[in-house]
């Protein structure tokens, strides 16, 4: 008999077959073409699927990041993502507070990078989230503006990992990926 989060994974899958995946011809933002297109957004943003994000990816979080007291990544693909652990955490009883890295810093006031630093404190031991990792980029764009901010990175957790090179890249800067799925969950 398949677990609660056995079957939670089986549906997000099922959610982002459906709504995010596309097989066709894209230059993704890495300036690479690709065979297939998947934007998370399009499940993270619905209610059911901002649940299973929040269960799922707090799950490996609690495992493999267990000291975590922070949750976020760079903006927009992770705005969502994080917000989704963090309000499932707080439900859980054990709240992790969520933070967006800008890609840019605010361009008024105090010209911060990151939005809910100050929840945090100094050396705070947090998860960076990605909802698609490539080449790494954004992943290691993250975890070196987190880290610029005096957090702690414990890891960074994707939705889907394209085996495309970014877990190699992230591996080799030192730090661990963790993915719900992968581009074999896709296309066989």
């Amino acid at each position: 008999m398949a677990t609660p989060l056995a079957r939670d994974h089986a549906r997000l899958l099922e959610l982002l077959t459906e709504r995010s995946f596309e097989r066709r011809r894209v230059v993704l933002s890495s300036g690479k073409e690709s065979d297939f297109y998947i934007d998370c957004k399009r499940t993270a943003l619905m209610a059911e699927g901002h649940f299973l994000i929040g269960r799922l990816l707090l799950d490996v979080i609690l495992r493999e990041a267990s000291l975590a007291v922070g949750v976020g990544g760079l903006t927009l693909g992770a705005d969502p993502l994080a917000s989704a652990v963090s309000l499932t955490s707080y439900l859980a009883g054990s709240p992790i507070e969520a933070f967006i890295v800008r890609k840019e810093p605010k361009g008024h006031g105090t010209g911060q990078w990151i939005e809910g630093l100050a929840a945090l404190g100094q050396h705070a031991p947090v998860a960076i989230v990605e909802d698609v990792v490539t080449t790494g980029g954004s992943t290691l764009k993250a975890i070196e503006r987190a880290q610029a901010e005096g957090l702690n990175v414990l890891g960074a957790f994707a939705l889907v990992d394209r085996l495309e090179g970014g877990r190699e890249a992230v591996e080799a800067a030192g730090h661990r990926l963790f993915s719900l799925y992968t581009r074999k969950d896709f296309i066989p």
